[in-house]
């Protein structure tokens, strides 16, 4: 978190939190939810600024009820989830970064939901793959050790049987079948973070 971050709350400790004005969509884009976009339930306005962009990357971080927010002064801006909250993309010298620009940790878990969605968990981040990078992942699995075609993973997704594994950097990580309705409880965040 940035110190002058750090000072805001110190001098304004009380300052209310905002909720639903700002989110992250599915391909790791902060967006900006007027009270129209609110209103209306739409997506809101892509931020490109690189200024502000590395500013939210930096004093973004989660409270204990996994409600993912944006430190902005000494205000908390908590933000809607499209999907997980974080979005990873592949990287040739890191392997997978997150929209923040950090590398993701080594994944713990595998997950992948009925609409295809390949989600990794590790270190305390939990992440969901860009679509635009899924099919350069999917040369990657593996079912009961054999490349994974594509009627072979529908079969697998609509719980045909075998097991389905990602190698990945020299690894070989089991794929477990979720709900994505389910994902927030089982990784343990909130997609539409409410006041309490």
């Amino acid at each position: 978190m940035d110190d002058i971050v750090k000072k805001a709350i110190a001098k304004w400790p009380d300052v209310p939190h905002c909720y639903g004005w700002l989110a992250l969509d599915a391909r790791g884009a902060w967006r900006m939810r007027d009270e129209r976009a609110q209103h209306l339930g739409l997506a809101g306005d892509k931020l490109t600024q690189a200024a502000l962009l590395g500013f939210i990357n930096r004093n973004y971080a989660a409270d204990e009820r996994g409600c993912w927010y944006f430190q902005n002064g000494p205000q908390r801006v908590y933000l809607n989830l499209e999907a997980t909250p974080y979005i990873a993309r592949t990287d040739p010298v890191h392997g997978l970064l997150l929209h923040t620009g950090e590398p993701l940790p080594a994944p713990e878990r595998v997950l992948m939901t009925g609409a295809g969605a390949l989600v990794l968990a590790g270190a305390g981040k939990v992440a969901q793959l860009d679509d635009r990078d899924l099919a350069q992942c999917m040369a990657l699995l593996e079912l009961d050790g054999k490349s994974a075609p594509d009627e072979a993973l529908l079969d697998w997704l609509g719980g045909g049987a075998g097991r389905l594994a990602l190698r990945w950097r020299g690894r070989l990580l089991g794929v477990e079948r979720a709900d994505g309705a389910r994902l927030p409880d089982l990784l343990g965040f909130v997609r539409l973070p409410l006041p309490v």
